[in-house]
């Protein structure tokens, strides 16, 4: 039946490959490179940058409102800690994570290669595939779930305040799934909604951040003033009662240091692959420092108005509940929730798209770029949504502060090693061609930097008593569970020491370079221009010093490796 469909003849019709398009170039199209890159890996030209300082900054203002941030400080109060604590939790986290984000962040403006090809050179071909790749792909799937869910509640409320009997839906799911009728209505249509945007370009999705940036802070901080102004400038009882912590000794450290992992959990993706993100810029490499002081305060003024608003909450509707989406259905005002509502679900939508499935995406790209690109590995995620049940992570808050920190197990190593391997063991200094090439310099033994691994297994071995007992505790590790209180920032620098003590003692010499090659003057030599780099030229006609070295060369206009 298919190959009788298959004969048929359409005008303008094709049907779809199972092999993605390639583009020839010196990366995807170079020999022994096709099952490494696609047209989505390769770096991108000069040409296709359209990221400004500005895109840079609305992004995060983009991915920064949401209701994860509003979330997050609010379910730190409920185990206990003071809301000053989680201002300061907040404040800190992303002050440790910032610094991450943007030396990480550098190096993917430098090259312009997302982090699946730059992790190659310090963990080998086959070494980020194993570990790095798989583990950042699981986490940034489960984000985009929990995204969902968050989107499907706003979306609840954008119908409740036009249809208020949708509200009475009859249920027929069991209680013991944590989630209604209704709700499991809105999580499909938040869902279906998201689907045109997995379409877009990532350079295109910049709009949607603008966009973003604008319209969902003018909702915060409407909320906020509104948070004051009905409880008579108090900000209600959660903030009056709730200035001093509720534990206290050994209790009280172990709640700061987990709700601190968690926090830098909430963003330990983006400390991992904010390369796929600041390829497209066009902006200086210098503006990648202003995460900084940037990301600190917005957080903590966004985990504010969080605490605020769920105090008001409390004092207007009597309960205390950490859920926007349920603040906002308690309105009188059916406009006043459909709007607010409308920008809550704007801002899942956008950190979904860019923080979640776009990530998501790359690795499964990486893992399998003769068969994925950006745009089906975004339909890919978009599927295991389902798959995750997200809705039974957030049931609770202290599940979902398990969860976060949980995978923080993991993705600490992996950025140290991102870190160190470039600014220190490589001293900024890879060849971007050969990270497309397996039989390149970065091939290692058996594809496998053996650095890397050990230094990964020995910053999460402390942390997986803890992190056994947070899937299962029935398990119960005793004393093995205090350090997985901190799990992310003993990860990273546990791992960071390991690394930088085994290169330096085994150095890799076989990866070391005299000078950075950047993609540019790969390009520009690929088109036939002459380049002249160092007094040497490089050209269609003119083999470049010390590319033998290197093991590749420019052959009938095309780089190949030797």
């Amino acid at each position: 039946m298919a190959n009788r469909f298959r004969g048929l003849k359409c005008p303008g019709f094709q049907w779809p490959a199972l092999r993605v398009g390639k583009v020839p170039s010196a990366f995807s199209g170079a020999v022994g490179a096709s099952r490494w890159s696609n047209k989505d890996l390769d770096p991108i030209r000069r040409e296709d940058r359209k990221w400004s300082v500005w895109a840079l900054i609305a992004y995060w203002f983009s991915d920064a409102f949401n209701a994860a941030t509003w979330e997050f400080a609010a379910s730190i109060l409920a185990i206990g800690l003071s809301y000053k604590d989680a201002i300061g939790i907040v404040a800190t986290a992303f002050l440790i994570v910032s610094v991450v984000i943007s030396l990480n962040g550098a190096v993917g403006v430098l090259y312009h290669a997302p982090f699946p090809v730059l992790a190659r050179a310090g963990w080998g071909f086959w070494g980020v595939m194993v570990l790095a790749i798989i583990s950042r792909d699981i986490l940034a799937m489960f984000w985009f779930a929990i995204q969902t869910v968050n989107g499907g509640d706003t979306v609840l409320v954008m119908i409740t305040a036009i249809w208020p009997s949708f509200a009475r839906v009859p249920n027929g799911i069991p209680a013991d799934e944590d989630i209604t009728t209704a709700q499991m209505v809105s999580f499909f249509l938040f869902w279906l909604a998201q689907i045109p945007f997995l379409y877009m370009h990532p350079n295109n999705l910049r709009y949607l951040f603008i966009t973003k940036s604008i319209l969902v802070p003018i909702c915060f901080l409407a909320i906020l003033i509104w948070s004051f102004r009905s409880t008579g400038g108090t900000g209600g009882p959660l903030l009056a009662s709730s200035s001093q912590a509720s534990i206290g000794g050994s209790a009280y450290s172990y709640a700061w240091l987990s709700s601190l992992t968690s926090v830098i959990g909430n963003y330990a993706t983006l400390s991992v692959n904010m390369p796929d993100f600041s390829r497209y810029s066009k902006a200086s490499v210098k503006w990648q420092w202003l995460y900084v002081p940037m990301l600190p305060i917005v957080f903590t003024f966004i985990a504010f108005i969080g605490i605020a608003a769920t105090s008001a909450g409390q004092q207007h509707y009597g309960v205390l509940d950490w859920n926007p989406a349920n603040l906002i259905s308690n309105w009188p005002n059916r406009s006043c929730k459909f709007f607010a509502g409308f920008a809550f679900s704007l801002a899942a939508l956008g950190v979904n798209i860019s923080a979640n499935s776009l990530s998501a995406a790359n690795d499964l790209a990486a893992l399998a770029p003769s068969y994925i690109n950006i745009r089906r590995g975004q339909l890919i995620c978009a599927l295991i949504a389902w798959v995750m049940v997200p809705w039974k992570i957030l049931a609770t808050a202290a599940g979902f502060l398990n969860f976060m920190s949980a995978y923080s197990v993991f993705l600490g190593p992996i950025a140290a090693i991102l870190v160190w391997d470039f600014w220190w063991v490589h001293n900024m200094k890879y060849d971007v061609v050969a990270l497309y090439h397996p039989e390149g310099i970065y091939r290692y033994r058996y594809g496998i930097n053996w650095r890397a691994i050990a230094a990964f297994l020995v910053g999460v071995a402390p942390n997986l008593p803890g992190f056994i007992n947070s899937i299962n505790p029935a398990i119960d590790p005793g004393v093995g569970i205090r350090p997985y209180t901190f799990a992310w920032i003993l990860g990273f620098t546990i791992t960071s020491l390991i690394y930088v003590v085994l290169s330096a003692i085994w150095k890799p010499k076989e990866t070391m370079i005299p000078r950075a090659i950047l993609p540019d003057e790969v390009y520009e030599g690929e088109g036939g221009e002459t380049v002249t780099i160092e007094g040497k030229a490089f050209g269609d006609d003119v083999e470049r010093e010390g590319n033998r070295e290197r093991g590749w060369k420019k052959e009938d206009g095309e780089l190949r490796v030797l």
